[in-house]
């Protein structure tokens, strides 16, 4: 279970959400340090909507508390939306009005007056790179230049806290990767930042640390590194240049496993620096020469997989196996 602690910029125990007979958020616990990323990942209809929703006080809980910088989402829900922004699935954009008239709408809503207002939207636009497509339609934007405008519409009022639901769904590669490096300097700036995608390459280049939903509950939870160290199936993969030198290499590594017809040797390994030497002196040691060598190391899609409804959850959380589960 996540520690928490009321210093955080997001803190969340014991959430419990049901539609009907529908158990969406099953005693969800999280926290999020101020000025930090939380990717929350999990398979469709997880959960992780339904959390983001009730963590911006757009739908009540049945059950648990949360604070969002301080303020109780239960008590103090004018609060929390004084410090917040939202930016869901889909662009809430005007298409009607220009990229500039929409921040504006943004900031007369918020109040901010009318010269700070301008000086506000002048400086997003700025920032999103959108001033030559200011006074354009929202009809002539692409979808990258909708969602930086989307984001930044949520940034009018400078919120210390954002929910970022699947931010960058249908973006190509290039727009991506500006929002990624937006949301970066985000953070950088202090802004806590809750982070839902379907993109596990999104969350590994983004986020401090990951918490993986599944049926309601969080199977894992950790920075990329350490979920990814706790999973088995990293191995190096030596190629040799002749079927001689790979049978030489199987008897002298027995727990590797050959591929005749590729004549290559897989060998279970943990990807460091240190048994990667005492693999290559071994082989030196015994004449062995090898053509090409490559590592591979568990990526968040082998934890995706391995921990959403898979029975190697117990090992992510550090748990003992439960008797007679085999843990790979």
């Amino acid at each position: 279970m996540t520690s928490v602690s009321t210093a955080t910029g997001i803190v969340a125990q014991d959430v419990c959400k049901s539609f009907g007979d529908h158990v969406a958020l099953d005693k969800v616990s999280l926290a999020v340090e101020e000025g930090t990323i939380l990717a929350l990942l999990g398979p469709n209809g997880a959960g992780k909507t339904t959390m983001v929703r009730i963590l911006s006080t757009l739908i009540p809980a049945d059950a648990g508390s949360m604070r969002i910088s301080g303020h109780d989402v239960v008590t103090d829900p004018d609060g929390v939306r004084a410090v917040i922004g939202v930016t869901g699935q889909f662009s809430a954009v005007d298409n009607l009005l220009t990229g500039a008239e929409n921040l504006q709408l943004m900031a007369d809503l918020r109040h901010l007056g009318r010269e700070a207002g301008r000086r506000r939207v002048a400086g997003l636009l700025e920032q999103f790179d959108l001033t030559d497509a200011a006074h354009k339609l929202l009809s002539t934007y692409s979808g990258g230049m909708r969602r930086r405008l989307d984001l930044a519409m949520t940034l009018v009022d400078q919120p210390r806290v954002i929910f970022l639901d699947e931010p960058t769904t249908g973006l190509d590669p290039r727009s991506r990767r500006t929002m990624w490096q937006i949301i970066r300097e985000l953070a950088t700036a202090g802004v806590t930042v809750l982070l839902t995608t379907q993109y596990l390459d999104e969350a590994d280049q983004l986020a401090d640390r990951i918490a993986v939903l599944d049926q309601g509950r969080i199977v894992a939870e950790g920075t990329p590194a350490e979920l990814k160290s706790r999973i088995p199936g990293g191995h190096f993969r030596l190629h040799f240049a002749d079927p001689h030198l790979l049978h030489s290499a199987s008897e002298l590594l027995p727990a590797a496993a050959p591929d005749q017809e590729q004549l290559v040797l897989q060998i279970p390994a943990d990807g460091t620096a240190d048994s990667l030497r005492g693999l290559l002196d071994e082989l030196h040691e015994a004449h062995i020469s090898v053509e090409r060598l490559t590592i591979h190391t568990p990526d968040l899609d082998d934890v995706f997989f391995a921990v959403t409804g898979s029975h190697v959850t117990a090992q992510l959380n550090g748990d003992p196996a439960p008797q007679g589960v085999p843990l790979s």
